[in-house]
């Protein structure tokens, strides 16, 4: 006597073959990759002021400057100071700018590379990408 519940266990006990499906990639859509970029970008912004911070405060708690400075004032005599130079609101408004510019040219650079690559897919056909699942 077979019930309906031992006919489920032997049925699920068949494992379905995988489905496999070969796409090709033949576009990308250029908003979606000046959006992505610029993600991209301000996360690397927020990385590189954050780092810069820190990089800034363990050379100064551990008198990096102080000692970097002595031997500018033993160089270049008392003209120069190194201290006034690199005080933290300097190097952080340098951090800034630099991330900015990075900004500006990661999302440029994300831009430019879809319109390569849709120009591209012209020519090559695009790339084959296999998908399955398990």
């Amino acid at each position: 006597m077979s019930s309906v519940a031992e006919k489920l266990a032997k049925k699920s006990g068949r494992k379905a073959p995988a489905k496999q499906v070969r796409l090709r990639l033949v576009y990308i859509d250029f908003w979606s990759a000046v959006k992505l970029s610029f993600l991209i970008a301000v996360c690397l912004a927020v990385v590189n002021i954050v780092a810069t911070f820190l990089v800034y405060t363990v050379l100064n708690s551990t008198g990096i400057f102080g000692k970097v400075n002595e031997l500018v004032r033993d160089v270049a005599g008392q003209g120069g100071d190194l201290t006034a130079i690199l005080s933290l609101g300097n190097v952080m408004g340098f951090a800034i700018v630099v991330s900015l510019l990075n900004l500006v040219v990661t999302t440029a650079l994300g831009a430019i590379m879809a319109v390569l690559y849709n120009l591209s897919v012209k020519i090559t056909g695009g790339i084959l990408v296999g998908f399955t699942n398990n």
